[in-house]
């Protein structure tokens, strides 16, 4: 059987991918401004702080399961998983078809990772 640490990493490098994928497709679809936010607001530097630290949880969360001990790193991929899905929700809907299918793509593997840590035993 697989190692589930290994299932685990690949499945947040994979929501990695998903969001940088719909980030780049933003771009060229032309849906943003530069500097600033949906809707054309101008955040903080204190909020790109925010931004960075809400999408470096992804990044972490790789090196994390492959280090933390068992069980802390199964509750640990349980509740970013968790949050993930509330705040990909919180923003639904999202003005391109494109970005509506890779959050639910997200959704989807936020998921599998809830599942995998879940059924996950040492």
């Amino acid at each position: 059987m697989q190692d589930t640490r290994i299932i685990l990493s690949g499945i947040w490098v994979a929501i990695m991918l998903t969001f940088l994928l719909g980030d780049v497709l933003r771009i060229f679809a032309g849906d943003f401004e530069t500097g600033k936010l949906v809707g054309g607001f101008q955040p903080t530097q204190g909020m790109w702080l925010l931004i960075a630290v809400i999408m470096l949880i992804p990044i972490l969360m790789v090196v994390l399961t492959l280090t933390l001990p068992y069980p802390t790193i199964r509750w640990v991929n349980i509740v970013a998983a968790i949050f993930w899905v509330v705040f990909n929700l919180a923003g639904l809907p999202y003005k391109g078809a494109y970005d509506n299918f890779l959050i639910v793509v997200s959704l989807v593997f936020n998921s599998l990772i809830v599942w995998y840590a879940w059924k996950w035993v040492a």
